[in-house]
């Protein structure tokens, strides 16, 4: 009886390692690639620092009644200057996804915290070419940014943002924000 114990608790261990063994098998590996560059440039928005504030005209909720309509491109721009280093030839703008990030649209979502929010409109990023930018999009996938060459030590990235109806807007206030990273290649 003793030894029937001990074969069915021996059988049970080796059921349970080869479950165990196979609900962890490897179904493939993910390389990750990147590079640090010595390169940077001193950043301004629209002349002044780094972080900045953009604001878009008030619009009447009339112009933004249907999902698509558009209103208030604001140009602003990134300048780059005193660039230093050894691969100084362009620069981009990566916009990073985030917590006001849509994932599917790559538009900017509103703080709808704030008590008078307004209602069924986002942000939308506008290169200058004025086509859309997806934020949160991989570089490999294309924000659809535009690169500006920085070769002679300077360069200046040019934006619209604009209000984007996500159905027939309600009146209130808009607030987001989105973090960005210079891309130099």
């Amino acid at each position: 009886m003793r030894n029937y114990k001990y074969a069915v608790s021996a059988l049970a261990l080796l059921v349970t390692s080869a479950i165990t063994t196979s609900a962890l098998a490897v179904d493939g590996t993910i390389t990750i690639n990147g590079k640090i560059t010595d390169t940077t440039c001193t950043i301004s928005v629209d002349g002044g620092s780094k972080d900045a504030t953009v604001t878009l005209p008030t619009v009447s909720a009339s112009t933004l009644s249907a999902n698509g309509q558009t209103a208030g491109a604001t140009p602003f721009k990134i300048s780059l200057s005193d660039c230093s280093g050894t691969s100084m030839n362009t620069a981009s703008t990566y916009f990073e996804p985030g917590a006001y990030v849509d994932n599917v649209t790559g538009r900017l979502n509103i703080d709808t915290t704030a008590s008078d929010a307004a209602t069924n409109v986002q942000v939308e990023l506008l290169n200058a070419e004025r086509n859309a930018i997806v934020a949160g999009a991989s570089v490999a996938n294309g924000q659809n940014d535009i690169p500006v060459d920085i070769s002679g030590g300077s360069g200046t990235l040019n934006y619209f943002a604009q209000y984007h109806a996500t159905g027939a807007a309600g009146a209130g206030s808009v607030t987001t924000q989105v973090d960005y990273t210079m891309v130099y290649e």
